[in-house]
């Protein structure tokens, strides 16, 4: 089914942001698909509100949201997602829902290649990231079944994988901002194009560098910029060449402050494997996907979207359409958009 729906206005106070609990999880000689291993991978991550336990004994208000590329658990402590969604009777309020969010491998806490193996890591993919953030739920927490994951842009494409892989391990999904299909065309292309960038900087010395090869994080981080943006909100936002001048001026240099080159190639290179085309019907349980029209890297004119989400059994596609309210593909952390998607979502699950 696709769906279409306004963008409503976000004009709603700041609140405190939550506090969240922070933990880690090791696992202990984790093998990744590479054939490489670990003898210990470090899983950090953060927690809000408490299990409940149903009258067998099963922990029953488990949610796991997952982030995106670059990104960490903490990252949904930000206003526009956690003023909306953790705020006391919000959908997601944690006096009733116990709230995993894990920073996957590779990622803010968690074992990475800055830690000190910097190229010599162990070359993840997104199936092992799945796998460690299934070994935390399972093995970890004990929940045997999680009453939602919902996943921003990389973590939207691993609640895919969730599907396929664990479908009697979740009541409900909620992807957003992704594609249930072989990363290809101009979405591979930008992907390489930053990886290529931080390579063959000079200064990169095959990942043995001793210094952050700032030429080629500088192209990267142009890049990535891009393909995060939406025309129709920078145009209001910085409507001449001096204001544009002055925001990337500023912004530059604070997203390059404290990124590691190796720590990025390996972000963006975890998704060469992902292709969950072949499996869609695995997906028993209801979903609700969402995108949005002004997203540079699932534009919905590839028509993708609409012929995978009839494949799937109790699946809803909605497509928020572009406006002054919209944030290309950051649109999927400004819950405001999309919290009625999971509230009907979150009712026909279960309640």
């Amino acid at each position: 089914m696709l769906l279409f729906v306004t963008t409503p206005a976000q004009a709603a106070p700041e609140l405190a942001p939550p506090e969240l609990t922070p933990h880690d999880f090791t696992i202990r000689d984790f093998h990744f698909r590479s054939g490489e291993a670990l003898p210990e991978l470090r899983l950090h991550y953060y927690t809000l509100g408490q299990p409940h336990r149903d009258a067998a004994g099963h922990i029953d208000n488990a949610v796991m949201i997952l982030h995106g590329t670059g990104g960490s658990g903490r990252q949904f402590a930000a206003p526009q997602f956690a003023d909306v969604l953790f705020k006391p009777g919000g959908l997601l309020d944690p006096a009733r829902y116990f709230i995993i969010l894990p920073d996957d491998i590779g990622h803010g806490g968690s074992s990475k290649p800055s830690d000190g193996l910097r190229a010599h890591f162990p070359h993840y993919d997104y199936a092992d990231m799945v796998e460690a953030e299934h070994a935390l739920a399972a093995k970890g927490l004990g929940v045997q079944r999680l009453r939602l994951v919902m996943g921003a842009s990389m973590g939207c494409m691993h609640a895919f994988m969730w599907g396929e892989a664990f479908p009697d391990q979740v009541r409900a999904l909620m992807p957003l901002a992704c594609l249930p299909v072989e990363i290809a065309g101009r979405n591979r292309l930008w992907r390489q194009m930053v990886i290529d960038a931080i390579t063959t900087d000079p200064a990169y010395a095959g990942g043995d560098y001793r210094e952050q090869p700032v030429r080629g994080l500088t192209t990267a981080e142009d890049l990535l910029i891009l393909a995060g943006a939406s025309p129709l909100p920078m145009q209001i936002a910085y409507p001449t060449g001096a204001a544009v001048k002055d925001w990337y001026e500023s912004e530059l240099p604070r997203r390059l402050k404290g990124l590691d080159a190796n720590d990025l190639i390996y972000q963006v290179a975890s998704s060469r494997t992902y292709d969950p085309s072949r499996g869609l019907e695995k997906i028993t349980v209801p979903i609700t996907w969402v995108n949005s029209a002004d997203d540079f890297i699932n534009p919905p004119e590839l028509g993708i979207a609409r012929r995978e989400a009839a494949r799937l059994k109790k699946g809803q596609f909605v497509l928020i359409p572009a406006g002054p309210n919209t944030h290309g593909h950051g649109t999927h952390t400004w819950a405001a958009l999309w919290q009625a998607q999971l509230a009907a979502l979150l009712a026909r699950s279960g309640g």
